[in-house]
């Protein structure tokens, strides 16, 4: 349910994500699966408790969710079987629609990254990194990255691409379908 829908029904849409957890037994796996929790503030297995124990403000002001990379591995490792990616998104959205964002970039960047793949059927790197440089509209952000970026061009990792015609291949069926589902909601 959509935040806004939650609230003009009359429902917390924090306890409303409360409730995907309730059978958390705080067993770890989420944690000891996670890709990114070296880089986390709290663990997912902490943001699960901090969300059981209605500490909204203090989870909002972690970063923690914003760095899920949203792999499903926590999903499908979680022994409860609970929607764990579902609700770090869910989260995430929540966070932007109550202005808690604290880093304003992370939500440019995904979108950016999506549109790229809904675009192209794959990332095009230098193309979506443009977008997003544009979408931040800060000159020090792309200095910021070009130590990485010109590391990943000696690699061999990124190469510069040269505009692509947009086709979207067999994901243009799949984004249209998840936009059919999101419109029903």
């Amino acid at each position: 349910m959509a935040h806004n829908e939650a609230a003009a029904a009359g429902r917390d849409p924090f306890a409303e994500i409360s409730k995907k957890l309730r059978a958390c037994m705080q067993c770890g796996t989420c944690t000891g699966s996670c890709g990114s929790a070296f880089k986390m503030d709290h663990t997912p297995r902490q943001v699960w408790r901090m969300v059981l124990g209605g500490m909204k403000e203090e989870l909002f002001q972690s970063r923690t969710f914003w760095l899920c990379s949203s792999c499903y591995t926590c999903t499908l490792r979680c022994p409860r079987g609970l929607p764990l990616t579902d609700t770090m998104a869910a989260l995430k959205r929540l966070a932007v629609a109550e202005g808690h964002l604290t880093d304003r970039r992370s939500p440019q960047f995904y979108r950016a990254f999506l549109d790229s793949v809904r675009k192209y059927g794959r990332v095009r790197e230098t193309e979506m990194m443009t977008s997003y440089f544009l979408a931040v509209k800060n000159p020090t952000v792309p200095l910021s990255f070009a130590p990485l970026g010109l590391k990943l061009m000696v690699k061999g990792k990124m190469k510069v691409q040269l505009p692509a015609a947009a086709g979207g291949g067999k994901l243009a069926r799949l984004y249209r379908k998840v936009g059919e589902l999101e419109a029903s909601l």
